[in-house]
């Protein structure tokens, strides 16, 4: 214990007093996680690949990382007016940019039209939407009443239990990817509530130790800019809001070779220490920032924030052919080194966003650069060839799933894997998008398979729902008729099961065992994941393919889903991720993630809503759905 003996020593306890005051009243509670952590690292937004990688021997040459610094001095530009807060910078950065590459500028281009001319409803037509529309509302102020009782400004409502759990950085992830949907729904009272909410925030402090730097850029970063737009810049804390998420962001990217740390250990970045990129990082997390950095260098003016991701796009772009798989990349890239050798291919868990986002950089640059339109229609040939696979169903529906490949031994052997996925749904959309905006028609009868092939998986589990995992049974040839016997087989030689099964069965009883046993319906061979954990991309696609052709089918498909996972999901809280859409009464996971309230309930209420709300021709949506205005195309 210290004695104050003389003055210095006096002076020497209260500045101590003084420090400890201060830490314990003020750093103290900014840093100190407020929930306990339902995991200790944060969920993957991806499911893995089903199996391990193949090593792939003597890999094509691969185009190194280089310095994308532009030569030409960056065209005059006035900054954004100062709007009340101003963004903290991360730390003194150890590799910084020489030269920026420069936003593109100009008029912008001409764009074909995404959205349908939709004509005049009859008087009963408009009252069945409406109805159905208000349901949906129903549903999401019931999660979103749940979400402020027990969880208010936190990460995501524990929807059986009631409370909270810290998984995005501990910052409202539910809050803040709901701002659009409260606003789109006419919330307004609510709205303004999360606005004075999150102007409470401190965005340069997360809460977890690790943070996902994709996750954090299109749930909190695209969820700013997303309510910014679409409440048409009423709201200027969005925008500060958004620049200190950014500012923050933009520290992940201060390494040799200007890629950047997924998986980011910020509080060491923040310290001084240096980092580099990954060496097994997942593409997706990699090629999936473009819009949401791209948008904010558009409303701020700073460059900083499109080169930092065009950096990305070039590598990509360098490496397109040079892969295993020419025209497509591998789930793995070795960011550290701009190394693309591994050999798992998939548009489904780890790879998704980044295809679907080089048609919507695209329109938020307005065309006025074709480097993205080059890329996505060189992905097109291999998808095509090597990825969507019709399976064989009892009703010999014309569908298409999207699958993945493993390729082994410098593609001399490609292995399908006829497995879809949930998050492999996104595909229709992205390539009902992509036949628009590229003048591509004969693509469209492609999407329309892809969105149809989605429905039908939903129509034929016995809750109507979509599992996460799934096979299917490929057709052997054009005519594709249903063959039970080949069905039972692959069931037979699919199953996961290793006890239980009678001995002496020849394939076809062993399938009929197995689909009996494990509920596996007719044209699937197996299910991997059982789960539905509320997830949006089905219906995204629906949403965006009803808005291309105006086909009401499409709105009554997306009602049976939602009536469906409306019956199976809700809770006297809210709504809850199930264990298993085969069974007649799923358990339900005590866990609503947030984009429940950001995509999934904002694409079944928009599907509904009148053609204006959410243009495709005025916005382009993030894959979070939230919403970046487009460019005025001439």
């Amino acid at each position: 214990m210290f004695l104050p003996r003389r003055k210095s020593t006096a002076l020497v306890l209260a500045c101590c007093i003084a420090f400890f005051l201060w830490y314990f009243n003020y750093i103290e509670p900014t840093v100190r996680p407020f929930a306990p952590s339902l995991g200790s690292q944060e969920p993957p937004r991806q499911p893995p690949l089903p199996s391990e990688a193949i090593p792939a021997p003597k890999p094509p040459p691969q185009t190194p990382i280089q310095d994308h610094g532009a030569t030409e001095p960056l065209p005059p530009s006035q900054p954004a007016p100062p709007t009340g807060s101003k963004p903290k910078a991360h730390h003194s950065e150890h590799y910084p940019v020489k030269s920026l590459v420069p936003l593109p500028t100009g008029t912008s281009a001409k764009i074909s039209k995404i959205q349908h001319a939709f004509s005049a409803e009859t008087q009963d037509e408009q009252a069945e939407r409406e109805e159905r529309l208000a349901a949906v509302k129903r549903s999401f102020v019931h999660s979103w009443q749940g979400y402020k009782k027990h969880a208010w400004k936190q990460d995501e409502l524990v929807p059986i239990r009631g409370g909270y759990a810290t998984t995005f950085g501990g910052w409202g992830a539910t809050l803040v990817d709901s701002l659009d949907s409260l606003w789109m729904m006419g919330l307004k009272d609510d709205f303004e509530d999360a606005v004075k909410a999150v102007e409470e925030m401190d965005f340069s402090v997360p809460k977890m130790e690790d943070l996902n730097v994709f996750e954090t850029t299109i749930r909190y970063l695209g969820g700013f800019l997303g309510a910014y737009d679409l409440s048409d810049a009423q709201y200027p804390i969005l925008l500060d809001k958004a620049k200190e998420v950014g500012e923050f962001l933009y520290g992940a990217f201060d390494t040799p070779n200007r890629m950047p740390v997924t998986r980011w250990k910020w509080e060491e970045s923040k310290k001084g220490a240096k980092q580099e990129a990954h060496p097994n990082a997942l593409i997706a997390e990699i090629g999936s920032l473009t819009l949401e950095f791209t948008r904010l260098a558009q409303l701020t003016d700073d460059p900083k924030f499109y080169d930092a991701i065009q950096r990305i796009t070039n590598v990509l772009d360098e490496n397109q052919n040079r892969t295993v798989l020419p025209g497509l990349w591998p789930v793995i890239m070795d960011a550290q080194h701009g190394q693309f050798a591994d050999v798992g291919f998939t548009l489904g868990g780890m790879a998704d966003s980044t295809y679907e986002y080089l048609p919507k950089q695209h329109m938020l640059l307005g065309g006025l650069t074709q480097q993205y339109m080059k890329m996505y229609e060189a992905t097109l040939a291999p998808i095509m060839k090597h990825i969507f696979f019709r399976p064989m169903t009892p009703d010999n529906a014309d569908i298409l799933v999207s699958g993945g490949v493993r390729v082994n031994g410098n593609a001399e052997v490609i292995v399908p894997d006829f497995e879809g996925q949930h998050l492999g749904c996104f595909t229709g959309g992205m390539i009902g998008i992509g036949a628009k905006i590229f003048d591509r028609p004969d693509d469209l009868k492609t999407a329309r398979r892809l969105v149809d092939g989605c429905i039908w998986v939903y129509n034929h589990t016995q809750t109507g729902i979509m599992p996460e995992i799934f096979n299917m049974v490929p057709c052997k040839d054009q005519d594709c008729k249903w063959d039970e016997g080949r069905w039972l087989k692959f069931v037979g030689v699919k199953t996961r099961r290793i006890e239980g099964i009678p001995e002496g069965l020849s394939d076809e009883e062993k399938g009929r065992w197995v689909a009996r046993e494990d509920r596996i319906p007719q044209g699937f061979s197996s299910i991997k994941d059982r789960r539905y954990i509320l997830r949006p991309e089905a219906i995204e696609s629906i949403f965006i393919f009803y808005r291309m052709t105006g086909e009401k089918k499409y709105q009554d498909a997306a009602w049976r889903m939602f009536t469906a996972i409306e019956n199976y999901t809700r809770t006297d809280i809210a709504n809850a991720a199930i264990d298993d859409v085969t069974a007649d009464t799923p358990g339900k996971d005590d866990r609503m993630e947030s984009f429940w309230l950001a995509e999934t309930l904002k694409y079944f209420y928009a599907i509904f809503a009148d053609p204006e709300v959410l243009n495709l021709d005025k916005f382009v949506l993030n894959t979070e759905a939230h919403p970046f205005k487009r460019p005025i195309s001439p």
